[in-house]
């Protein structure tokens, strides 16, 4: 694994879980890749972060004990809680916070170089209505011609961000922009970021909207992009690896916040991939 140079964490909601399940069978087979630069989009960030700060496992079971204390995904009461607009932002927001402690950040500002893919539709009003006319251009299109590589929600006003996690992660805010980088309204009330990635304070959304499978910048040397779910039709890209799983991982269950079983049946799906690819990688 020491060709890889970069690595790409791409989102899913709980089918993330696949990747540390992935990680693992490479971990035990003593083929870990050590890469200079990771980047990570919306659940696929915290993936990253957590892979980065050794903390994948703590993930797991931190998201286990949530999701079977949870007893339902949406009500209409939710809409007007301050603290998140569906039981999915205030679990995922609470988690983000309790896996990614001093300790952890700490590990990840010493670690390879790490971005987090964003969307934001820039300064001005209107913001949430552009987020989400461009979430339903993106859904559309994921319809019609699935793609890791998104074309068309551009068009609904929202532009990418490549924030410096390892630098959030010193400055003590990195479980902030992990959370707002899997923000998808209207389910999750978005929030601000300002760093000089951004011009001022800009809104945040899922960055999957407009790059599934964001390379970093710089992007130099050999890429590996791990998918949470499968494609007919894959980038031909140089030097860009995508891996994909073998078969859907929780189809039509990834919102799930409500049963822990789905983290187990994604990360046992993520480990058997990634036994299957040690034996072939070239099969991706």
């Amino acid at each position: 694994m020491d060709g890889i140079k970069q690595i790409v964490f791409s989102g899913g909601g709980l089918r993330c879980f696949w990747h540390g399940g992935w990680m693992a069978a490479l971990s035990e087979a003593g083929a870990e890749p050590r890469p200079r630069r990771v980047t990570g989009v919306s659940g696929g960030a915290l993936s990253a972060a957590a892979w980065i700060a050794g903390a994948e496992t703590r993930l797991f079971e931190r998201f286990a004990r949530a999701a079977m204390r949870n007893d339902r995904n949406v009500t209409l009461r939710d809409l007007d809680e301050e603290d998140g607009r569906s039981p999915h932002q205030r679990i995922y927001d609470t988690i983000v916070e309790d896996v990614l402690d001093a300790e952890a950040q700490a590990r990840i500002a010493e670690g390879p170089a790490f971005q987090i893919s964003v969307s934001t539709t820039g300064g001005g009003g209107g913001a949430t209505l552009r987020a989400l006319a461009a979430g339903a251009i993106y859904q559309v299109e994921q319809v019609l011609a699935p793609t890791p590589r998104p074309r068309l929600s551009a068009a609904g006003g929202v532009e990418q961000r490549l924030i410096d996690a390892r630098g959030a992660a010193r400055d003590g805010t990195l479980p902030d922009l992990v959370r707002m980088a899997a923000t998808v309204p209207p389910a999750f009330r978005p929030d601000t970021w300002h760093g000089p990635e951004t011009d001022g304070d800009e809104p945040i959304y899922d960055g999957g909207m407009v790059d599934k499978a964001p390379l970093p910048e710089p992007n130099e040397g050999s890429t590996l992009v791990l998918l949470t779910k499968r494609f007919e039709a894959l980038p031909d890209e140089a030097g860009v690896h995508y891996v994909q799983p073998s078969e859907p991982v929780l189809d039509g269950s990834k919102l799930d916040f409500t049963d822990p079983g789905l983290l187990r049946q994604a990360w046992d799906q993520g480990r058997r991939d990634g036994e299957a690819w040690l034996d072939s990688p070239e099969e991706g």
